[in-house]
């Protein structure tokens, strides 16, 4: 059994079980075939060391679904709410979690998607918050991660930064799922993005969570003035 394969298998009898890929330079196009058969993430070779620990921490977080609301959330056949997030990245997974109960409940897809559609949610999220409201380069993580942090960390706490907000629309029905996410930030040129299925792009850091968002959604699209983006899942569970 090659690591596809073994992918393919932990998809299909244990799907509460994420996979987390290692990327080197040769395996991009396996890579890709994963992450379309069920891998949760990947993480390139050349930055295990400074990213397994952190994405691991991620996706579990994930896996952690609230209990407490699935009583009333059984009633549900439509709902659509707004939240508004700070700079602290604390508050994605319980709200993540809250989302992925909406998903299991109306049946639109199962455990395994779940999961993907809350690791595109949170790279959505986060690259609203760091590059979006922060202003903070993706470039700087290719040259030194500890510069990217520190910078995050240091805007998180100035302004006009820290007051800046992330407004997350969500609209569920039993037929799909939309979510819309918007920063505060300047915006950017969306047509400037790289295509993030480049097996050049396999080897950096930056980039990774819009290859995994259009992955793992089922349409991906962003405004003219590049500060908020689109994601809709669509029903793939049997009714």
């Amino acid at each position: 059994m090659n690591g596809l394969e073994l992918v393919e298998a932990i998809h299909k009898e244990f799907a509460w079980i994420p996979v987390v890929l290692m990327t080197a330079h040769g395996s991009e196009e396996i890579a890709a075939k994963a992450l379309s058969k069920g891998a949760a993430s990947y993480v390139p070779k050349t930055f295990l060391e400074q990213e397994i620990v952190p994405t691991l921490e991620r996706i579990l977080a994930l896996t952690n679904v609230n209990r407490h609301h699935r009583q009333s959330l059984e009633c549900l056949t439509q709902s659509n709410m707004t939240f508004r997030l700070g700079p602290d990245p604390k508050f994605i997974a319980p709200l993540l979690s809250y989302l992925d109960e909406m998903l299991t409940l109306l049946n639109i897809c199962d455990a395994t998607e779940g999961m993907r559609v809350g690791v595109a949610l949170q790279e959505a999220i986060l690259n609203a918050i760091y590059h979006g409201n922060l202003e903070v380069s993706s470039a700087l993580r290719q040259d030194d991660e500890t510069i990217y942090h520190d910078l995050v960390k240091e805007r998180a706490q100035q302004d006009p930064f820290q007051k800046r907000r992330v407004h997350v629309d969500v609209a569920i029905s039993p037929a799909e799922a939309t979510y819309v996410i918007r920063d505060e930030g300047p915006g950017f040129d969306p047509s400037q993005l790289p295509d993030p299925t480049d097996p050049e792009q396999f080897e950096k850091v930056g980039g990774r969570g819009l290859l995994l968002i259009r992955t793992f959604m089922d349409q991906v699209r962003h405004n003219e003035k590049g500060n908020e983006i689109t994601l809709v899942k669509r029903r793939t569970a049997a009714g």
